[in-house]
């Protein structure tokens, strides 16, 4: 082992031993060392020293050096809980810091702007992966966002649907409506609400792939004359319509563009429209971190995206919209399990992604990314709402049945 490598070690063992809750049991070729008790419980086995000077880099050190086989554990999901159930006390320093970075954040966010080439850059970098992989990950629906399972023995297809139907029900959905979607997936929504309630869909993403994809499937599912699939950004739509959805998209729009985002939404629903809106959210006490942050989710996965607060939202409604909030319900506890089951489907076709172009470092960046989602989903370091949203006009008092909590087990 080099110096600066023994180095570092020593430093990350003596952070590692101040966690507070959880056990990680630490692997070496000629040593085992457990640090912490209780759980949850993870291994971690270290394969090469190159990973201590890694780890410098917090989780996105830890995750480019898993991406290199650096270190290998039985559970990923586990490693992942144990660094963010004892994550609230960094973040407490990182708080503390955060004014001093503030000039840096703003030069950064000034080149990082999300100008529509920037975005469309950004998305394809995920999006355009390729269909055949997302389809081996995902279910026949193709919803790339929570499902809902309101009983544990659901298929990830039943559970997908659910979630849509939630959609179309707290919308009040039926033939008079014309619904514009801001962030089209792979059709998943705009075909099944065409086909059960009669609606128009004019829905749009900037992801090349999913576009084509998209047309070819409302054109197999007979609805084209029910929906218009479009290839721009939200920002250059225009228009009025009744109702509006945006399922899992605004985590990619960047914080600089939040108010950009909800003033468009507002501009182009009809005085008595609604809105319901998908999101993952951060805790506001950790958003002014989650802003400044090179994390491995920003660095690798999402490019210049960001996860709103709560607060933020709100803010930025009351800023530059007229809509105000009828219902709030929580789906986390559902998006773990969502991502268990997607990281089970990218196991299960290992073999074949290989043979597909797709090498082992690709699989483990996706590895870690599904675990890493799914723990933090688990430990509630982020969330997942649906929000209804409405215009000063709409009167109806709609179908989300306020605030909703629980586990999956309640949902039962």
């Amino acid at each position: 082992m080099k110096a600066f490598e023994r180095v570092a070690r020593a430093i990350a063992l003596a952070l590692l031993g101040r966690l507070r809750a959880g056990q990680l049991t630490i692997v070496e070729p000629e040593r085992r060392l457990v640090v912490g008790q209780g759980s949850p419980q993870a291994i971690v086995e270290v394969h090469s020293a190159r990973v201590w000077p890694l780890l410098r880099h917090g989780s996105r050190g830890l995750a480019e050096a898993y991406m290199e086989g650096l270190w290998e554990s039985p559970d990923l999901s586990a490693v992942v809980r144990v660094g963010a159930r004892n994550a609230e006390h960094l973040d407490a320093w990182r708080r503390r810091i955060a004014p001093a970075r503030v000039p840096l954040q703003v030069a950064r966010g000034i080149r990082a702007r999300n100008t529509r080439a920037r975005s469309r850059r950004a998305i394809a970098a995920h999006y355009d992966l390729g269909n055949d992989f997302f389809e081996l990950m995902l279910d026949e629906t193709m919803m790339y966002s929570s499902a809902y399972f309101p009983r544990r023995d659901m298929t990830l297809a039943e559970a997908s649907t659910a979630k849509i139907e939630l959609v179309c029900g707290a919308l009040e959905l039926g033939p008079d409506d014309h619904v514009v979607e801001i962030g089209t997936g792979w059709g998943g929504f705009a075909v099944h609400a065409a086909r059960t309630r009669g609606c128009r869909v004019t829905t749009t993403t900037i992801s090349r792939e999913q576009h084509q994809y998209a047309c070819e499937r409302v054109r197999a599912a007979g609805v084209s004359d029910r929906v218009t699939v479009l290839c721009e950004d939200y920002r250059d739509l225009r228009g009025r319509y009744d109702k509006l959805v945006s399922i899992e998209m605004i985590e990619a729009v960047g914080w600089r563009d939040f108010d950009t985002f909800f003033g468009r939404c507002s501009d182009l629903l009809a005085d008595d429209g609604t809105m319901l809106l998908q999101a993952i959210v951060i805790d506001d006490r950790a958003y002014a971190v989650e802003k400044a942050s090179q994390s491995f989710i920003r660095t690798h996965i999402f490019p210049n995206g960001c996860l709103p607060s709560l607060e933020v939202i709100g803010r930025c409604l009351a800023r530059r919209t007229d809509l105000r909030t009828v219902g709030l319900r929580e789906l986390t506890p559902h998006y773990a399990e969502t991502l268990r089951r997607w990281r089970a489907n990218v196991e299960a076709v290992a073999p074949r992604l290989h043979d597909m172009g797709y090498d082992e470092r690709f699989q483990r960046l996706w590895r870690m990314y599904l675990a890493y989602c799914e723990a933090g989903f688990a430990e509630r370091r982020i969330g997942v709402v649906q929000m209804h949203l409405a215009k000063p006009k709409a009167r109806r008092q709609l179908a989300l049945g306020g605030a909703h909590h629980g586990s999956l087990a309640a949902a039962s």
